[in-house]
């Protein structure tokens, strides 16, 4: 995966030049995450991370933060280990990895999902950027798949997509309300539930969205 970005581009993605433990994180994150691709539009899933750390990237934040960006799935979805990040990126990026990790002794996702958000409500701040940072990237990428999935929105499991994306809006603007990409992840959410991709049906987004509406007014 690291040949094909290097291959394709000349050259690693830019923001990532001067972060040393980015870098370091990406060829990690390369090799573990090679072969999955995002539900989305088929791409390379490492995709997904570098948007992530790009995101932070923008917002000035450390190496460190932006390092754990690229790393924040790999506990949940490969064979990586929290001893593997801690001993090869150091105790702060393998500490908002597992911060950023679902619990997977839960069973049921609802509570899950749930279990996660109050993880990073009671995280510091960088923990939250980053969660911030990846429904962002996520919310982006559902308006994609409603492109090609239309029916997307009214299945169960897009209803609890789009539910579970505007709770932890709810969580992020109570936690660190006034950061540009928790006011970004606002305008994502309301547009894609106003401004549908085409043949998505905005009765299905706007149900989904109701069924957090209590909580962000709460």
């Amino acid at each position: 995966m690291m040949a094909r970005l290097q291959s394709a581009a000349s050259s690693l993605p830019t923001f990532v030049h001067d972060r040393p433990l980015t870098r370091a994180a990406l060829e990690f994150a390369s090799r573990v995450h090679d072969g999955d691709i995002r539900d989305a539009d088929g791409a390379p899933f490492i995709l997904h991370p570098l948007e992530v750390a790009s995101l932070l990237s923008s917002c000035d934040c450390r190496d460190e933060v932006t390092a754990a960006a690229i790393l924040h799935d790999t506990l949940e979805d490969t064979e990586a280990t929290a001893d593997q990040l801690h001993t090869q990126f150091g105790s702060d990026v393998a500490r908002l990895v597992r911060c950023l990790t679902e619990n997977d002794g839960i069973e049921d996702e609802r509570e899950r999902k749930s279990a996660l958000r109050g993880q990073v409500e009671n995280a510091d701040g960088d923990a939250a950027k980053i969660y911030a940072a990846d429904k962002l990237s996520k919310v982006r990428e559902l308006r994609i798949r409603l492109r090609a999935e239309p029916d997307f929105a009214g299945r169960a499991a897009g209803r609890r997509t789009v539910d579970h994306y505007w709770r932890s809006l709810a969580m992020l603007e109570r936690r660190i309300g006034g950061d540009a990409l928790v006011r970004q992840l606002r305008f994502e959410l309301e547009s894609m539930r106003d401004l549908p991709p085409r043949n998505t049906s905005r009765a299905a987004l706007a149900q989904a969205s109701d069924q957090a509406r209590d909580v962000l007014n709460g």
